[in-house]
């Protein structure tokens, strides 16, 4: 009998049952086949392996060699080459199959991890903003910036990170089939969760208790 790490999970993708009056909006994976292209740069390697060949090849040529000795030289690299973007791509495909992106009313929680599982939770009013890169496929990522001080280091993140926002890492939903679909979904939450915020505000006292923070704004989804 096959035994996996999260069969103890009360929820896929959560560590326990949702509370009372929280709602599922959506789950989901990366497509690792988009995973592997664009977080792992699978077409750039390949290109590279293909570049590496034609040298190796027109180099034992232009040094003396038959055409079929120079291209039994070049085949010498593809092995290697082979090997290299296999493991890419079984690498894309264990990412995908032990990642699981949850949206409820309330937050967005990230279980990611091939080796060591982590989960991240990310209430709405640690959001500031999210953006949407659309495919022409319809695959997407999510990018959410988080607010104030709070902040997952990027290394802890990949390959769910933005890309370049080191200083201040993004999370980031990848490779997601329907992404605009989930996109509004969070764009809907983020937008109630903050009208929610307000209202909360409008009702409480007008003096603010020491150590309070402005609430953060939920902005419209970038294309």
């Amino acid at each position: 009998m096959n035994v996996s790490e999260h069969d103890h999970e009360a929820v896929r993708g959560l560590p326990e049952p949702l509370p009372a009056g929280e709602r599922l909006l959506w789950q989901g994976a990366p497509a690792w086949r988009v995973l592997a292209v664009e977080a792992l740069h699978l077409r750039k390697f390949a290109l590279y392996f293909v570049v590496l060949l034609a040298w190796r090849g027109a180099d034992a040529l232009q040094a003396g060699a038959s055409l079929p000795g120079a291209l039994w030289t070049a085949a010498g690299v593809l092995p290697l080459a082979l090997a290299a973007l296999a493991l890419l791509a079984g690498f894309a495909w264990l990412v995908a199959r032990t990642t699981v992106y949850t949206v409820t009313d309330r937050r967005v929680v990230m279980r990611i991890g091939v080796v060591l599982s982590v989960s991240f939770n990310l209430p709405y009013s640690t959001i500031a903003s999210a953006a949407l890169r659309l495919r022409r496929d319809g695959h997407g990522d999510i990018a959410l910036a988080l607010s104030g001080r709070d902040r997952i280091a990027w290394l802890h993140l990949w390959p769910h990170a933005r890309a370049w926002q080191l200083r201040r890492p993004q999370p980031l939903l990848r490779a997601l089939p329907q992404a605009r679909m989930v996109a509004q979904t969070i764009a809907d939450a983020l937008a109630a969760s903050a009208a929610q915020a307000s209202s909360t505000v409008s009702a409480a006292p007008a003096a603010a208790a020491p150590g309070d923070h402005p609430l953060p704004t939920a902005r419209p989804l970038a294309a």
